[in-house]
């Protein structure tokens, strides 16, 4: 079945307006021929896209279901319009990034921002998901590469190990755990705990712990976004695990004191991730080269040193 943009656009009109006429006068076609295009359409889909009344027309549930795809469509249509004319202004490639909050918050940006000086032709856009998410877009081709922390959990992907992060504690000063320089997380789970979404990897990662030793996480506050999260410690309302360089920026802004998390898996690796495929494409094969210099090369499914 094809489909023109007129006849689509007509639908569009015709939906906003709840008028046939109004909707041809608005895509500028005389109502015959408005008229002839909405009746072709529901010919060849089968299903009326609209219920005539007195007063106007309504869409069916189908013609609903359209207006949503063309919506949809329009937008994915300004999207390549945009990225288009960029050639034309001399960009030479567009490198789509989804990373997790630690990596964006830890130690992404200042990468970002020397590849971009070294190489301001290339267009770098850059989502927030969470480390699953992350792994699941590059799989499928809705990003060029992903930052996450492990487990992997997809085998179509390639990885090297990125950076090294850490974890820590943060709890709210004059807290019972605040004298401390470091703390167990057993410690912490006599607490209620501030902590990002499920899904996210610390989130996942406090989790499994606390079922390995046979404890309930007592997650009672889930925001997205580590500045909620200190906000929320320094007023009291518990305690925190987050990456240890984003725990020390905001002890410099909140009543809020930064412990050592004395437990193995507080040490992490961030990966870098691409789709596996036999030669990548030269923007990506810059990028992967600005961020892991040092790596050797990548096998399929794990990381290397």
């Amino acid at each position: 079945m094809r489909f023109d943009l007129t006849t689509l656009n007509l639908v569009l009109a015709i939906a906003d307006t709840r008028s046939i006429t109004a909707g041809a006068q608005r895509e500028h076609l005389a109502l015959a021929a408005a008229s002839k295009r909405l009746s072709d359409l529901e010919a060849r889909f089968g299903v009326p896209l609209f219920e005539r009344h007195a007063r106007g027309v309504e869409p069916t549930e189908a013609g609903r279901a359209l207006v949503r795809h063309i919506r949809s469509l329009h937008t994915s249509l300004h999207a390549l319009e945009s990225e288009v004319v960029e050639f034309s202004r001399g960009i030479k490639g567009h490198l789509r990034i989804a990373a997790n909050a630690g990596a964006i918050s830890e130690c992404l940006p200042p990468d970002l921002a020397a590849f971009s000086q070294a190489h301001p032709q290339i267009r770098i856009s850059l989502e927030d998901q969470t480390s699953a998410e992350v792994q699941a877009a590059v799989a499928e081709g809705r990003a060029d590469v992903g930052i996450f922390v492990p487990p992997l959990l997809d085998n179509r992907l390639t990885t090297r190990r990125y950076r090294r992060g850490t974890l820590a504690a943060m709890v709210p000063a004059g807290h019972v755990l605040a004298g401390q320089a470091r703390v167990r997380f057993d410690a912490l789970l006599d607490h209620d705990i501030v902590g990002l979404h499920a899904g996210a990897a610390a989130h996942e990662l406090m989790r499994a712990e606390a079922e390995g030793a046979g404890r309930t996480l007592k997650a009672r506050l889930q925001v997205r976004g580590f500045d909620a999260i200190a906000q929320l410690v320094e007023a009291g309302l518990g305690v925190a695990v987050l990456p240890a360089a984003v725990a020390q920026r905001f002890a410099q802004l909140f009543r809020v004191q930064v412990l050592g998390l004395d437990e193995p898996w507080a040490e992490r690796d961030y990966l870098l991730a691409v789709r596996t495929q036999d030669v990548l494409p030269a923007v990506l094969q810059r990028f992967v080269q600005a961020l892991c210099p040092t790596a050797g090369t990548p096998t399929p499914g794990g990381p290397t040193p």
